[in-house]
């Protein structure tokens, strides 16, 4: 609070003499807001004159179709109000929008606690495409992580099959030496065939996986990929920490490489928001309470009957093979084995090889 006094040499001094705010603050020692309060210029400002525009009879419009559809681009609202009679520019109009769009509701999140050995998250990633040979595939991983002791297992393929998902639940099985008792999946095509609602029609495959090693699949809720925050993050360290400029001669490679990386560096971490112990201890304590394994992994390979022609090639995952001299047909055809990749293409993917 300033005398009464000091206020006309303060109105003085910015009318008068057109020193500015902080000039004033400065010279008499005292806080900006305090000037400001002293000059009350708000009282003798005029109110602004508000100008009619060419939005105006559009308004009650906008505003309903933004209240309906809140993420409606001014373009496409420009379009609807233009059909209607609107002559302004789509500029006009943008200003307008941003006034009127309504607010994002604010969400809050719990952290996510579990128990240990009571949750793993799995997903598919997409790692952009490789060049093998003169063929250019799409590299993919399934990637599983334990929610409690964050331990993570990725297996890199040439395609996101339903036997490839099912071959990367059994390697992170395996590597973990145990199962969780639920796996948390988005909503994978390979997990979820039918969804209406909260009824949910699962891929007999993956139930014949999950009765083999007795865990329970749950999808997450539609479009809340929050719920499965974990994988998440972990898919973003994986791009990051261990494939950013790695180079690697096959997939096999790669996923040797990986093995050798989470070993060394990934479980090595602290624990997030556990600083007392790193990954590899807190998966250690969390590998006495998980399910057990079945004697005998749950089988994934893929068979196909096949039969050739004349020629004695027949094609497989882009691939001619040469027939064994004993068989007029291959039966069977494994698509690699557990953490193995396909046979890698000699011609591109083109035509049969010449004899």
């Amino acid at each position: 609070m300033i005398p009464p006094a000091q206020v006309p040499e303060i109105r003085r001094l910015f009318f008068a003499g057109h020193w500015r705010v902080g000039t004033i603050a400065t010279q008499l020692g005292l806080h900006p807001d305090t000037i400001r309060r002293a000059l009350a210029t708000e009282r003798f400002a005029r109110p602004a004159r508000i100008r009619p525009s060419q939005v105006d009879p559009y308004r009650a419009f906008l505003q309903e179709t933004l209240q309906r559809y809140p993420r409606l681009r001014a373009t496409r609202l420009f379009e609807m109000v233009r059909a209607r009679g609107y002559p302004g520019s789509v500029v006009q109009l943008r200003r307008v929008v941003r006034t009127l769009r309504p607010a994002p509701v604010a969400e809050a999140y719990l952290r996510l606690t579990v128990l240990p050995a009571e949750q793993g998250q799995a997903d598919w990633g997409s790692f952009g495409p490789v060049t093998i040979g003169r063929a250019t595939r799409r590299l993919s991983a399934f990637v599983l992580v334990l929610s409690w002791s964050r331990a993570l297992h990725a297996v890199f393929t040439l395609d996101e099959s339903l036997e490839s998902f099912l071959r990367g639940h059994v390697a992170a099985f395996t590597a973990f030496q145990g199962a969780p008792r639920v796996v948390l999946y988005d909503n994978l095509k390979s997990a979820v065939l039918e969804r209406r609602g909260d009824a949910i029609r699962f891929h007999p495959r993956l139930l014949e996986l999950c009765g083999h090693y007795h865990f329970v699949p749950r999808p997450c809720a539609v479009a809340r990929s929050n719920e499965k925050g974990r994988v998440e993050r972990t898919m973003h360290y994986l791009r990051s920490a261990f494939f950013a400029a790695r180079a690697f001669r096959d997939v096999a490679d790669l996923n040797a490489q990986f093995q050798q990386w989470r070993d060394t560096v990934a479980h090595a971490r602290r624990v997030p928001g556990d600083p007392t112990r790193t990954v590899a201890e807190a998966l250690a304590e969390e590998q006495a309470r998980l399910l057990p394994l079945p004697a005998h992994p749950f089988p994934t390979d893929l068979v196909r009957v096949v039969s050739s022609g004349k020629t004695p090639y027949i094609r497989f995952d882009r691939n001619w093979d040469l027939e064994p001299p004993y068989s007029g047909a291959r039966a069977a055809h494994p698509r690699g084995g557990s953490g193995q990749c396909p046979a890698l293409p000699r011609d591109g993917g083109g035509g049969a090889p010449s004899p």
